[in-house]
């Protein structure tokens, strides 16, 4: 057993984990604060871990795939800090987080959408943007504003950045011949946004989640974005997303 403290959308948390992997893979969030949250990792979490990859893939008509102990344990972290923090109205989400000007953007859609390659049109075609996670970013939802807090778990990529900004708009990203974006309303994306939340099987935590992304939605502009990955995507939805901010 290896055991460390990582500091987490403001959060102290300890973790027990079994391979010394999962804290070098948590390097950038160490800290030596003390710990408000403690995970305790069991060869039997990442046994579970496994199985629900597995149907995962099966849904998707794939084969099994054993991957790695030490990997499937950092799924395994991640899945129950998400748990703890819940009571700390902290939702992880699926999307990736574009930060400009000390103000952090969302995107969001399905895998295989595009987000990856909007974000790199960001990157290419924005000054001074930095994505600060690419993948799973965790929200911190206060009583007048979110914050996108960055993780260690960051996609293929692994784009991302340890540091804490306020989340300003969310997009959920789609396909399109032509590039346009629009204001939605919290009804039209509730689907979107609870999709691509964690959603654990507890009904206490369930309702939590409900609660949150209801929360997220009501303090967040949400747009939708209908794009053609050509580079006049993001400026398309950075004009619309940025609000008078200048590139």
């Amino acid at each position: 057993m290896t055991a460390f403290t990582v500091s987490l959308a403001g959060f102290p948390i300890h973790i027990e984990a079994i391979h010394e992997s999962t804290r070098r893979f948590c390097a950038d969030y160490l800290c030596g604060e003390t710990p408000m949250v403690d995970i305790c990792m069991q060869p039997c979490d990442i046994e579970l871990e496994g199985e629900k990859s597995d149907r995962e893939r099966a849904l998707e008509g794939l084969p099994p795939h054993r991957f790695s102990d030490a990997y499937l344990e950092t799924l395994a972290v991640y899945r129950k800090i998400a748990a703890a923090l819940l009571d700390k109205d902290v939702l992880l989400f699926h999307g990736s987080v574009m930060a400009c000007n000390g103000k952090a953007y969302l995107f969001t859609a399905p895998s295989g959408t595009g987000k990856t390659t909007h974000c790199r049109l960001w990157l290419s075609e924005i000054p001074g943007v930095h994505v600060l996670n690419g993948d799973k970013p965790l929200l911190r939802i206060e009583a007048d504003r979110v914050l996108a807090c960055g993780t260690p778990w960051q996609g293929k990529e692994n784009y991302g950045r340890n540091e804490i900004l306020p989340l300003e708009a969310i997009c959920i990203l789609g396909r399109d011949s032509v590039n346009h974006i629009e204001p939605v309303s919290f009804h039209d994306a509730f689907p979107t946004l609870i999709a691509q939340t964690n959603r654990p099987p507890e009904t206490q935590a369930l309702l939590k989640t409900l609660t949150l992304t209801e929360r997220l939605g009501k303090l967040t502009r949400l747009y939708r974005l209908g794009c053609n990955m050509e580079k006049d995507a993001a400026a398309v939805s950075f004009h619309a997303m940025c609000a008078g901010e200048k590139p």
